[in-house]
């Protein structure tokens, strides 16, 4: 081979890979900026979110001395001496009333009278300075009983660590007992799970209604000329346009006692009194199915438009019957639009706070209403980014659970 014509080669391949990393430095550049967004704006507060859900900061920071001395406590006898010294020293360092208002609702989530025992014991300082064990454990009793008692000191302990499970135990009705060992909540106490259960109920619920709904009108779209389709899926995307409040407003003048859908069929003689349809399960359904059609008809039309019609055509000439053509041949191959039009109703029903908290009641409520109360009213961080995490974890097994599905039907196929 002649040297030079290898030399050239060899420049040729240099410059191609050159061209090649140039190509693909280009490219990530491009998308740096999109990659910056979905760190700051997704990763991160999913980071934090999950973080959040097994910090337990309030004791920990408030009571570290306290939770030093409680340490090797079996959770059983009286707490040793020390850990009323440093109860008081704790007190004593507490740079603002915040901190003990934190303490106070922190303690008080677990065990009833902690928020009046703590402010009451704050307020009261200073009980004494220099005081040895038993003085302090005098001072204490002196000021107030209660500091006898043991529930205070074992939920003390039990969330002296900064990392706790509590959070998302108490997400499916489990706790920590006073020993530390994970057992299920009274049936008084136990909530979240048939939350949780309500949540998936109303989402499969209205999941399906909009697929009964979403499939007939999807496929007719299908079969109309492109600009007629056209004119129509602009009457479907134009709920798009308009905030989800309005719609829930108009839902509200629609469906109460005296709205349209009532006096309508008052009028033509279906009901001689008005029909419950606001503040209800059935109301909540309405709503929701109808904010949440267009998900359902856009996956499954694009699926459709693929479909050749010449398959009906092709299985009814070979004596077929329409019914049993459409069925076993044209259905099939919608399944794509139905899994994508059904995970992603599915998955955003879950996820749903306003139309419930409006149109619906107190047993209507789904699990995104308890992570807004606790976030608003209870202001207990750790349990709503608990919840929160319920939700993820929900939503990504059914993300899963639609890939695995989807990789088998491509293997079948």
């Amino acid at each position: 081979m002649n040297p030079s014509q290898t030399i050239s080669d060899g420049s040729l391949a240099a410059q191609l890979g050159r061209a090649e990393r140039r190509k693909k430095l280009r490219a990530l550049t491009l998308t740096l900026p999109l990659l910056a967004f979905l760190v700051v704006f997704f990763l991160v507060p999913l980071a934090s979110l999950l973080i959040r859900a097994v910090e337990n900061p309030e004791v920990a920071d408030a009571l570290p001395r306290t939770g030093q001395a409680l340490a090797g406590w079996d959770r059983k006898s009286e707490p040793p001496l020390a850990a009323y010294a440093a109860l008081l020293k704790d007190f004593t360092a507490f740079e603002e009333t915040a901190e003990a208002g934190a303490l106070a609702r922190r303690l008080n989530s677990e065990v009833a009278g902690a928020r009046s025992l703590v402010m009451g014991t704050y307020r009261a300082l200073p009980l004494g300075e220099n005081l040895s064990p038993e003085q302090a454990r005098e001072k204490l009793l002196e000021h107030d009983e209660r500091w006898a008692e043991l529930p205070y000191w074992q939920t003390i302990a039990k969330n002296s660590s900064r990392w706790t499970p509590d959070y998302l135990l108490a997400s499916i009705d489990l706790k920590r007992d006073a020993q530390g060992n994970v057992v299920k909540v009274g049936p008084n106490a136990a909530a979240f799970s048939d939350i949780l259960l309500r949540t998936f109920k109303i989402s499969a619920i209205v999941t399906l209604s909009a697929l009964l709904l979403g499939y007939p009108l999807a496929y007719w779209l299908s079969t109309l000329g492109e600009r007629k389709a056209n004119i129509l899926l602009i009457l479907v995307l134009l709920p798009f346009w308009t905030s989800v409040l309005v719609r829930i407003a108009a839902w509200i003048v629609l469906l109460q006692n005296n709205g349209l859908i009532n006096r309508f069929l008052m009028w033509i003689g279906v009901t001689d009194a008005p029909i419950p349809l606001l503040f209800n399960r059935l109301g909540v359904t309405i709503a929701m199915v109808h904010i949440l059609l267009p998900f359902m008809i856009l996956p499954l039309y694009s699926v459709m438009k693929s479909v050749p019609t010449n398959y009906l055509r092709a299985a009814i000439s070979l004596g077929s019957s329409p019914l049993g053509a459409f069925f076993r041949v044209y259905l099939p191959q919608t399944y794509p639009g139905v899994a994508a039009g059904g995970l992603l109703v599915f998955i955003t029903c879950i996820g749903y706070y306003v139309t419930p908290a409006l149109l619906g009641g107190p047993a209507d409520q789904m699990l995104s209403y308890y992570v807004a109360q606790y976030t608003n009213v209870e202001v207990n961080w750790g349990m709503a980014c608990a919840l929160g995490s319920v939700l993820l974890f929900c939503t990504l097994v059914l993300y899963a659970l639609y890939r695995k599905l989807g990789k088998a039907e491509l293997s079948l196929g």
